[in-house]
């Protein structure tokens, strides 16, 4: 599904990404962790063709993602609120988002009812800008708003971060409930329990470089939580 080659960036002097060779295969459920500054966030980026490299490629299905735009149909993301139009409702941006992907009415309701546990009756009927939701609030919005696009791969920022601990749990019981369906998952998160429960394989990164690439087991937990103890 992902293929990284030579893959640099270099911001003022300072490499923040250098991979030499990474290969996701479809239907894997990655968990990218790291310290701040790490290159999570800026991976994510250069695998959605928001931010070009320096050197090297990602491919998607073997086509160049700078170069292909095939990509786009079967990718969903949510890396965080510039992602969102906070001028719009959350209603008006979900019939956005279904009206990009094709669906019909019937369609974003049936799929928007998938997540109303996650939603907790805090987000639609509100009468509310999506500019005037709490942070975590708008995380919500943001990841069902690329849950709903039921993409081939998912890559979401920090997804369990200013979610209440209710929501916490069921974002991940969904989440894992879609490792069957053969999704790609990546996901990064400074939550080290959250990551190992939810993916399969465990990418460790540090000033940009993989530093483990960990297929997980039952001493994951244990192993990280020794790395970042140092």
């Amino acid at each position: 599904m992902i293929q990284i080659q030579q893959l640099r960036k270099t911001y003022t002097g300072k490499t923040v990404i250098q991979i030499e060779d990474l290969q996701i295969n479809a239907g894997e459920t990655i968990g990218v962790i790291g310290n701040n500054g790490a290159g999570k966030t800026t991976l994510f980026r250069m695998i959605l063709d928001l931010i070009r490299a320096d050197q090297g490629q990602v491919l998607l299905k073997e086509k160049s993602v700078a170069e292909d735009q095939e990509w786009k149909n079967y990718t969903a993301s949510y890396l965080d609120e510039g992602f969102l139009i906070g001028y719009l409702s959350p209603e008006e941006y979900f019939d956005f988002i279904a009206s990009l992907q094709g669906m019909s009415k019937k369609q974003l309701t049936d799929s928007l009812q998938q997540y109303t546990e996650i939603f907790n009756g805090e987000i639609l009927d509100t009468g509310k800008f999506i500019r005037d939701f709490s942070k975590g609030n708008q995380n919500k919005i943001g990841i069902c708003s690329a849950l709903m696009q039921k993409p081939e791969l998912l890559i979401l920022d920090e997804p369990f971060a200013n979610l209440d601990p209710s929501t916490q749990i069921r974002l991940k019981a969904h989440l894992k409930s879609l490792n069957a369906t053969g999704l790609t998952l990546l996901i990064s998160s400074h939550d080290l329990n959250h990551v190992t429960d939810v993916c399969d394989r465990i990418i460790l990164f540090e000033k940009g470089r993989i530093i483990r690439d960990l297929q997980k087991d039952e001493h994951t937990l244990r192993e990280l939580e020794n790395y970042f103890a140092l």
